[in-house]
């Protein structure tokens, strides 16, 4: 597992916050893994193609994602890498000369997010995204991307740093429940999700 922890910045209620972030989400990922087991271990499950969610992503109250049950492992990892970025400001440029950064803007936080599932290896712009992956939506992540602005829908939640179709939103990288209308964007997904 890879780790998401921002650079180091200063010792406030932004550490306590990832602090709690990080053991809720381990909490959500091996609790219902151990339960399954009966052992707290397993075997791996065979390859397959993996089922489209049953049920979406839930927001609670704290801005901070929970993913469902059965989500794949890079389905949990990217929304584990978006709750990181819950605090973080936008910045034009933010997350692009590397994953770790101090503001993100909106091709920074998708590649942030896809990173922490896995999905890609450096930062891309939006242009890049129009190209990434497999065309179309895809059953668990769906990159929107324009020339102009990208985000990512993530087992039915929407990580974006415009707060377009969340009337009195932030800006910067959060979770927004409501969708937004993806007909101008080129819509590309992770082959198998």
């Amino acid at each position: 597992m890879q780790d998401f922890r921002p650079a180091p910045r200063r010792p406030t209620l932004d550490f306590v916050r990832i602090l709690a972030c990080s053991v809720v989400s381990l909490l959500v990922i091996v609790a219902p893994a151990a339960a399954s087991s009966g052992t707290g271990g397993g075997t791996a499950a065979p390859a397959t193609a993996p089922a489209a969610p049953s049920t979406a992503a839930k927001l609670p109250t704290g801005g901070l994602a929970r993913s469902p049950r059965g989500a794949p492992p890079a389905v949990r990892g990217a929304i584990r890498a978006g709750n990181w970025l819950q605090t973080f400001p936008y910045r034009y440029g933010g997350g692009h000369e590397d994953f770790i950064d101090d503001a993100y803007d909106c091709s920074g936080a998708v590649s942030f997010a896809l990173h922490g599932g896995g999905l890609v290896d450096a930062p891309m712009d939006s242009s890049e995204l129009m190209e990434w992956g497999e065309p179309g939506p895809g059953a668990w992540i769906t990159v929107y991307a324009n020339a102009d602005h990208a985000y990512v829908v993530i087992a039915g939640l929407r990580l974006d740093t415009s707060a377009a179709a969340d009337p009195g939103g932030e800006s910067g990288p959060r979770w927004r429940p409501a969708l937004r209308d993806p007909s101008d964007f080129v819509a590309r997904h992770p082959a198998g999700l």
